[in-house]
């Protein structure tokens, strides 16, 4: 990257640093001016640099005394489109602004047709890391105080001193910096303004305004145009019309197969394992991309699950490197793993005023291109040339099918083939690492693409100290490409990415779930979930006057927040217990006994102990529906099974419960314990067929769980003597409950376990089993009558049978 570009990145990164400090001090100066001031007090002095931060504002610009050509221009008008509007006032005007006011929450406008009335959810002003609390939006103040943005200020200020712009590869600064941005203006409003919404908070602001800035930089570059002031300030309501900008996506295909497909005794930590190879190798494809078209991560706007959007430049350079690198990546794909895993990349152009929804509905309208460019990539995947190379593989490569994920190729004496030799080695050290590197040359590791090699490094147990003197060892090492680190910040020269991974776990294999962890039966516990209608809300969500690329961004981050790092306190803090209503926890903080195989953007799969997985998909549906204020909903399946059952086949399994799930009107919905009895649902006028283990979550926690089967387990621990049998009779009966001489045989049943006083001689144990007994039958009876009782007592049955049935 060229000397001009970093400073752009860093300048554009930095311009609005001067609010914090505005914040923090409350002077009268400009946060133009304190923005310089601090840079200078930092140690950066670079005058291109400095003029970008001073002139970012087009009152200033339009009386400066700088050149046509100066970066200054580049980052006003990157600004501008950042902030989706023209200059706003100066924050450090004092009527009309209030600079201690929290960051809003992005979910106050979105999807306005949920909820009612306007809302107000606001952040509580702290530092992101990865070891705090959830910060739920809540409807209360908890404003900003100058002590905060002092210590934000002193923070920032650390970051940036160790920066050498006489260091020939100062680029390598412009990810620590991202990442100091990230932990401390997350949470930190980019305007103040009190008549305008402050739902964009300073990172996202200057993190669009960096990716911006640099597209247009390249894009005035490739039209050589070098007269900045006359493209950028004088003639700027023109440059917004221009197509400048590349919306670009990808997605690799192929991703649930590979994770899945797979048998093998170490199934779990395979599972774990593929996972987070793939993940890893998703933002190494990402970081080739940039590297090869010298942007930063800056210009990436989201990723997760196997997807990404970036920002680029709309050059024709950019526009066939994009085009080469897909080819390469999928050479290399098919060189590896054949057909199995594929990625497909579409964009579209668009202009400023695109990008700010102007005209109404075009911001959409890019969307949609992208996606139907990507499409048409995976319905033509393979040149012929590629298909008659396939077809012409030597048979002898394919001796025997590999035991573990059932491909044909060059196995070991155990009938392993090399790649899942590798991830099985991989898989050892996956689990507890925090380092991973990327190596251009290595004799052993996990390939990646571009022929470079991927290692873990397992540090758990030593300080921050001296796990940043074991990075900056890795880093001598002239072969490291790159370093990222799991949920930690580490800041320094060439440390390239911290990414947020979902890691909880309690486990290391299905049969310890199963057989020590699982409270009643012996089972094992599968949860799959994700977020309903989610590319129709980035799509649609918002209205035309604030659908813009930066609320998108936001949206994005936040979601992402919650499934990669959130998701984690969730199951350290559990809340509901299944196993509460036959013996109460002694922790309610109890750590849940399960681990998390994938948690990425807007989905998850966990595994666990059968009782737990229940309990957990309740905490992480009702901590999703106060995080995203119900403006988000969340489907899900549930799938029980005994330890040793192949998971290729449970991963299909749970993913049919999900889609049956997502049948329910509104969807919103779970589905377990699925015994293929069917009932009718009306959707939108028409009347369809789902499973009677589907419900909608509210019905399933409250019906289900603190209803019928608080019923049952009040009886059942008052009259401990009628035991399973008679519950396995009445759920038979239950499920037969369409033959009208069931209903006798229901009421005969139920007559048959009535408490006798002439059995049970103690007075006060014959009165509580007599009206524990009452409270059963009376509910029995009026659930058998209506049918969406019926169902929910069917489950709850289940439920109880499961918890207090012995292990095998």
């Amino acid at each position: 990257m060229k000397i001009e570009d970093v400073k752009l990145i860093i300048a554009s990164l930095l311009h609005d640093i001067g609010k914090v400090v505005y914040r923090a001090e409350g002077c009268r100066e400009t946060h133009s001016v304190l923005g310089v001031n601090f840079l200078k007090e930092v140690g950066i002095k670079d005058n291109d640099i400095l003029n970008c931060v001073k002139y970012h504002h087009g009152d200033k610009l339009k009386n400066a005394n700088i050149s046509e050509s100066d970066l200054a221009y580049i980052v006003y008008i990157a600004d501008n489109i950042a902030a989706a509007a023209d200059r706003r006032e100066d924050d450090d005007l004092e009527y009309g602004f209030d600079k201690f006011a929290q960051l809003q929450s992005v979910f106050n406008i979105l999807n306005k047709n949920k909820g009612c009335g306007k809302e107000s959810y606001k952040y509580k002003p702290v530092i992101l890391k990865s070891e705090e609390d959830i910060n739920y939006p809540e409807n209360k103040e908890e404003k900003f105080t100058d002590s905060i943005y002092n210590n934000i200020c002193i923070n920032i200020k650390d970051s940036l001193k160790g920066i050498d712009f006489k260091d020939e590869n100062v680029n390598d600064y412009i990810n620590s910096l991202l990442l100091a941005l990230e932990a401390n203006l997350t949470y930190v409003p980019s305007s103040t303004k009190t008549d305008e919404l402050m739902d964009i908070s300073l990172y996202d602001h200057l993190k669009l305004t960096a990716a911006f800035a640099i597209c247009i930089k390249k894009y005035l570059e490739e039209k050589n145009i070098l007269d900045y002031k006359t493209e950028l300030f004088k003639n700027a309501s023109g440059f917004y019309e221009k197509e400048v900008f590349l919306l670009a996506s990808l997605d690799v295909s192929g991703i649930q197969n590979f994770i899945y497909t797979i048998s093998t005794k170490d199934a779990l930590k395979t599972l774990r394992a593929r996972s987070f190879y793939l993940e890893i190798m998703m933002e190494h494809i990402i970081d080739l991309i940039l590297e090869r078209m010298n942007l930063c991560r800056a210009n990436l706007i989201y990723v997760g699950g196997g997807h990404c959007y970036m920002l680029l430049p709309n050059t024709e350079k950019i526009k066939m490197q994009f085009e080469n690198i897909q080819n390469e990546i999928n050479e290399w794909f098919l060189e590896v793993f054949k057909t199995a895993l594929y990625i497909a990349g579409g964009y579209a152009e668009c202009s400023c005023k695109t990008l700010q929804n102007d005209p109404n509905g075009s911001y959409r309208e890019v969307f949609r291109k992208v996606s139907r460019n990507i499409s048409d990539k995976k319905s033509n995947r393979y040149t012929a040339e590629q298909i008659m190379k396939l077809n012409k593989e030597e048979k002898d490569n394919y001796i025997r099918e590999c035991k573990v994920c059932k491909n044909s190729s060059k196995v070991d004496e155990d009938d392993v083939c090399p790649m899942c030799n590798s991830i099985k080695s991989f898989s050892k050290k996956v689990l507890y690492s925090e380092i991973f590197v990327v190596y251009k040359e290595a004799s052993d590791g996990l390939p990646l693409p571009g022929n470079y090699k991927l290692k873990a490094y397992n540090k758990k147990g030593f300080t921050k100290g001296e796990i940043k003197e074991e990075l900056d060892k890795l880093l001598q090492d002239e072969n490291t490409v790159r370093l990222y680190t799991k949920n930690k910040y580490y800041t320094g020269k060439k440390l390239s990415t911290k990414i947020w991974v979902g890691d909880y776990t309690t486990g290391d294999t299905f049969e310890e779930f199963a057989k020590e962890l699982s409270h009643g039966i012996g089972r094992v516990g599968i949860l799959r979930a994700d977020v309903d209608n989610l590319g129709k809300s980035f799509v649609e969500g918002f209205e035309d006057k604030y659908a813009t690329l930066t609320r998108s961004a936001t949206l994005s981050r936040q979601l992402s927040l919650f499934f990669k790092l959130y998701i984690n306190s969730i199951l350290k803090k559990s809340e509901c217990h299944m196993y509460d209503v036959i013996e109460t926890s002694q922790d309610s903080d109890e750590k849940r006994k399960a681990t998390i195989v994938y948690s990425g953007g807007d989905d998850v799969f966990i595994v666990g102990a059968w009782d737990d997985v229940i309990g957990l998909a309740i905490d992480l549906r009702e901590a999703f529906n106060f995080y995203s204020q119900e403006k988000l909903t969340l489907s899900a399946g549930i799938g029980v099974y005994k330890p040793g059952y192949p998971i290729s086949v449970i991963a299909t399994e749970v993913e049919k419960l999900v889609d049956e799930s997502k049948k329910m009107y509104g969807k919103d919905s779970i589905t377990l314990f699925e015994d293929g009895q069917k009932h009718e649902e009306l959707a939108q006028g028409e009347t369809i067929e789902i499973g009677d283990g589907t419900y909608k979550w509210n019905d399933f926690i409250d019906g289900v769980c603190f209803e019928k089967l608080d019923i049952i387990s009040d009886f059942m621990n008052q009259c401990e003597d009628k035991g399973k049998s008679f519950l396995y009779k009445l759920l038979e009966l239950i499920r037969n409950q369409d033959e009208k001489i069931n209903f006798a045989r229901l009421i005969y049943l139920l007559s048959r376990i009535e408490p006798e006083k002439n059995i049970i001689k103690d007075d006060e144990k014959y009165s509580k089993q007599k009206e524990a007994y009452d409270k059963f039958c009376e509910k029995i009876v009026t659930w058998i009558k209506n049918k969406d009782d019926i169902r929910q007592l069917k489950t709850a049955i289940t439920l109880y049978a499961y918890l207090i049935r012995e292990k095998e």
